[in-house]
């Protein structure tokens, strides 16, 4: 017995020790850690800006409602006094209260400071009010595809807000206090704050009126062609920076056209089509470059030529003509341009338009960009020499066509587009992006000879309609059939792309169409958007007239 009393004296002896001495810090840690309430501190998002620092994208700081239901006293009362406030269903707040287990439950994300001192007001124990940002876009609609948007948690989930969404978001940081059983902060408890660190800003090369002038002028002419939809881009020709870029939804169950949504299609990214007769540009450039032809070079040009299996024909019908290379690119001859298309053969076609950039992203980093559809020579069929050199059987984004007649300007060198001209980190300190490198695609002759025939298209050929009073402006008009291609009713792709003044280039832009009612030609209803654009954006760069010449009469 003496024993055991003696082994029983023992172990109290040892769990006496255990409480005074060695379990004092743990048991001391775990009275603490019931008491400190932490709650993650979201970082502020970086803005984005239009390249003159117009908010384009900015967050705002709100209050963000959550609760401890571990010291909810009564669920249902606290539902019930909680759910008119927030606007919410009582039944279900009731039961998001009610799991004693959860230490953060979310209640109500981003309420204004109106919401959060009415709920403060209640003074019901557990729940509290933390800061988080959310983002407003002021411009409203204006380049909301471009721009994207985040969700509740302020990640992107489209656009820009996706593709920068790293550098946007910060770091986030913590806030931890030491509450009383009833949820409250005690006063001279512990306390700490690690502060979050705000997400960079982004200075973007969008011009805010110039983007607005793009979209108004592009639903116009949806609305009035009763288009499925349009876009349009502007872009300076030397340094690649994207100016505008316009995406159009057409009228439907009764509505008129709008500006596309942010979570619509960004169009000229993302969207590919067949180029049809801008992409006359492409053969007749790698033909000079080639040398296989001169811009006086002539062709006894028929109404209609076979192609393997395929029967092509020009729109307006005529006898043999004897045309220049210059001729057959400003009235748009398709048998024309397919017999330059043969002389310069189909590996040298490929080889010329994968060198323009098709087939291939363009670089911005756009989620979702399209690499357009280009078949590999060993995949031609046929009828390939009569589609391809005339812009059918391939597909291009709007971006890669117009960067196409951007590196034409910019004397045969490619300057790859960009978005983003800086970034602002959390110190307020820019950071220049750097351009990336340019290429040479063509000669500068090559480049020159096909820029003098452009001007031509609008000086009297089929792009009258894009001229500009003041200015010499060269461009290409395009007219293409969409799928299904072999019965009717048919639609069509309409399309001009362009650059001015046509002696000196700064600014190029393309406007693309999508199933126009109201006439199917690119000069009839792309080339007056692209005059319009253009024309605004020549002036408000102040850009010096090139010719006090009138504008020529419009004509088909």
């Amino acid at each position: 017995m003496l024993v055991v009393a003696l082994i029983a004296f023992a172990i109290i002896g040892l769990r006496l020790i255990d409480l005074q001495a060695v379990g004092e810090r743990r048991y001391t840690r775990l009275g603490l850690d019931q008491r400190i309430h932490t709650a993650k501190l979201a970082a502020e998002r970086g803005h984005i800006f239009d390249r003159h620092g117009n908010d384009l994208a900015v967050s705002v700081e709100q209050q963000t409602i959550y609760a401890d239901d571990r010291v909810i006293g009564d669920p249902a009362t606290a539902a019930a006094k909680l759910a008119p406030v927030l606007g919410l269903d009582e039944g279900t707040l009731r039961v998001k209260l009610a799991d004693r287990k959860k230490a953060f439950v979310y209640l109500a994300r981003k309420v204004d400071d109106g919401v959060a001192s009415r709920v403060a007001a209640l003074h019901i124990g557990g729940i509290a009010a933390a800061p988080e940002s959310k983002r407003f876009y002021p411009s409203g609609t204006i380049a909301a595809p471009l721009l994207g948007f985040v969700g509740t948690d302020n990640n992107g989930l489209f656009g820009l807000e996706t593709s920068y969404d790293k550098l946007l978001t910060g770091r986030p940081g913590e806030l931890s206090v030491e509450r009383d059983p009833q949820g409250r902060e005690i006063p001279n408890g512990q306390r700490s704050v690690r502060p979050a660190e705000r997400g960079s800003d982004l200075l973007l090369t969008i011009d805010q009126g110039m983007q607005y002038a793009t979209e108004r002028a592009l639903v116009d002419e949806v609305n009035v062609s009763n288009a499925k939809g349009g876009m349009a881009v502007i872009v300076d020709v030397q340094t690649g920076d994207i100016l505008s870029m316009a995406s159009v939804d057409g009228p439907a169950n009764g509505h008129p056209a709008v500006p596309t949504p942010a979570n619509g299609h960004n169009r000229p990214l993302t969207d590919v089509y067949e180029p049809g007769s801008t992409n006359k540009v492409l053969t007749v450039s790698g033909a000079l470059e080639q040398g296989v032809v001169r811009p006086d070079t002539v062709f006894q040009v028929p109404a209609a030529i076979q192609i393997g299996n395929g029967r092509f024909e020009d729109h307006d019908p005529h006898g043999v003509t004897p045309w220049s290379v210059a001729d057959i690119l400003r009235i748009s001859s398709n048998v024309g341009a397919i017999m330059i298309g043969r002389q310069l053969g189909p590996t040298r076609l490929d080889a010329t338009m994968r060198a323009f950039g098709f087939g291939q992203p363009t670089g911005l980093g756009y989620p979702g960009e399209a690499s357009g559809i280009l078949l590999p020579v060993s995949k031609y069929s046929d009828t390939s020499m009569g589609t391809i050199p005339t812009g059918n059987g391939l597909a291009v984004t709007a971006m890669q066509m117009l960067d196409v007649y951007r590196t034409i300007a910019n004397g045969g060198v490619a300057q790859p587009p960009r978005f983003v001209a800086a970034t602002i980190d959390a110190h307020g300190v820019r950071h220049a992006v750097a351009r990336k490198p340019s290429r040479r695609v063509v000669a500068t002759q090559t480049a020159d000879e096909v820029r003098t025939m452009l001007a031509g298209v609008v000086k009297d050929g089929t792009g009258t309609k894009a001229a500009i009073p003041g200015y010499d402006v060269a461009g290409k008009t395009g007219t293409a059939r969409k799928p299904p291609y072999d019965h009717p009713p048919y639609s069509y792709m309409a399309s001009f792309a362009g650059f001015a003044p046509a002696e000196s280039p700064r600014l190029a832009a393309i406007v693309v169409i999508d199933k126009p009612q109201s006439s199917i030609y690119g000069g009839d209803v792309a080339a007056p958007v692209f005059s319009r654009i253009m024309q605004y954006a020549l002036r408000l760069e102040q850009v010096p007239t090139s010719s006090l010449s009138p504008a020529p009469s419009p004509s088909r």
